[in-house]
């Protein structure tokens, strides 16, 4: 019997609770922040307020997309598509600079939602090209998540320790033992179940640090505009415009992906708004000196693995989530979870969104365009950034970032090899890669 719980249907109070605290374990809504506060060397008190505008950010548009607007079962939260952004923006030009990119860029994506603008670019993103950015993120995310798997890199005193393996390692095969081979609640509740796991294996083998949460307050408003009056600089603007399309492109594939597992059908009507409370989070995430909020690919693949399709407990993990912007002991007890166990976490989560992206890529057109357009693409993706490592300015944002590259790429070739051929007549026959032309040939008709 298929145990599917469907996008309208209702959840239990405890079990719509547990699977909702689940989706804020799963989603890396606190790593952002931790991470790009500690790269940039923010004090403790401009830290603190970051992940609280973070938490009540994401939070508030989570709760306003499950209830209001998308209907989707998808949790909102800083895309990593802004992380390398943010950080060489607040080194160079400060934070404030890079709210004002953020308001911009989230301004415009407002209007375009509004006006039905990127409702009518969904023609572009098919599903080789959604496809191929929920693959790129899925890949980008095992990146970072393998650092808190192995324990950081060579140097680091918990890289490749008996006890950062048996942590990370342990806790993937809690979750990954579950997921497949669990029934009912033990299945649906496995991520939740692999970090307790974790945790209490953490309390044994390594200890947890309590002080943080015993010196963090029980409530705190985020300030706003924490780091002074918004600065506008062009080329920030102009690369947070270039970050925000990438963004857009990937919520499109989570939103895609997400109305797959749940059996609906995606429209325009849901995209417009789905894409106007995404740009309003990060309207409010700028003015409160947080970090912009889209649809979060991580959680898609906790919904392939825990068979919820189910809105209602999004709507538990929103209210979670805004909880959390106003009480930093409780970031600070979320943020007490060893980085191995949040890596063994973060591993089947990302191989879950992977696979989403090759389920969508088995939908595309079989062309040799398409094949060429998508694996170019990825191999851009993974390959450029660290072969211009060495760019700065400009240009260094944009080529450092994977997501970006693969999200231009797609798009650019796509463009290229596919949508122009076809509006000059010409396209590639599926089967043997050669192309055809839509116009009749005359030597080929026959005489009545």
């Amino acid at each position: 019997m298929d145990d599917k719980l469907q996008v309208e249907q209702k959840v239990g109070g405890g079990q719509g609770l547990l699977l909702g605290l689940q989706h804020v374990f799963v989603s890396n809504v606190w790593l952002d922040p931790l991470f790009i506060a500690a790269m940039i060397g923010m004090a403790p008190l401009a830290a603190s307020n970051l992940i609280n505008a973070v938490f009540a950010a994401a939070g508030f548009v989570t709760l306003l997309q499950a209830t209001r607007l998308a209907r989707l079962p998808i949790v909102q939260g800083p895309s990593a598509s802004f992380d390398a952004l943010m950080i060489s923006t607040a080194k160079t030009q400060g934070m404030a600079a890079a709210s004002g990119g953020i308001l911009v860029s989230a301004a415009v994506a407002l209007l375009l939602s509004i006006t039905g603008v990127i409702g009518k670019l969904g023609r572009w993103f098919t599903p080789a090209v959604s496809g191929t950015v929920i693959c790129i993120v899925g890949i980008v995310l095992s990146q970072f998540t393998l650092l808190e798997f192995l324990g950081g890199g060579e140097g680091d005193a918990a890289y490749l320790a008996p006890q950062t393996l048996t942590l990370s390692i342990g806790t993937a095969l809690v979750v990954l033992a579950l997921s497949l081979f669990g029934r009912g609640l033990w299945r649906r509740f496995a991520f939740l179940f692999g970090l307790l796991a974790g945790d209490m294996a953490a309390s044994l083998l390594v200890g947890l640090d309590w002080g943080s949460v015993r010196e963090a307050d029980w409530f705190g408003w985020p300030e706003l505009l924490p780091y002074g009056g918004l600065e506008w600089h062009g080329a920030v603007i102009l690369a947070f415009m270039v970050a925000y399309l990438a963004a857009i492109m990937e919520a499109m594939g989570v939103y895609q992906a997400a109305a797959e597992i749940a059996d609906i059908k995606l429209d325009d009507r849901t995209l417009r708004r789905g894409f106007a409370g995404e740009a309003s989070g990060s309207l409010l995430s700028a003015v409160i000196g947080g970090l912009p909020t889209t649809a979060y690919a991580q959680n898609v693949g906790l919904l392939r693995l825990t068979r919820s399709g189910s809105r209602y407990p999004i709507i538990w993990a929103g209210g979670l989530l805004l909880v959390l912007g106003f009480v930093p002991k409780a970031g600070a007890l979320l943020a007490l979870t060893p980085g191995a166990v949040i890596g063994g976490l973060f591993l089947p989560a990302a191989a879950g969104l992977f696979t989403s992206g090759i389920s969508l890529l088995m939908r595309m057109e079989k062309t040799e365009a398409n094949f060429t357009v998508v694996g170019v693409s990825v191999l851009l993706a993974v390959a450029l950034p660290g072969n211009l490592s060495g760019l700065s300015g400009f240009w260094g944002t944009l080529f450092s970032n994977s997501i970006l590259v693969g999200a231009l790429s797609v798009l650019l070739l796509q463009g290229a090899l596919v949508q122009l051929p076809r509006r000059f007549g010409r396209s590639y026959s599926p089967s043997s890669g050669e192309r055809k032309s839509s116009t009749p040939n005359p030597s080929s008709s026959t005489s009545p």
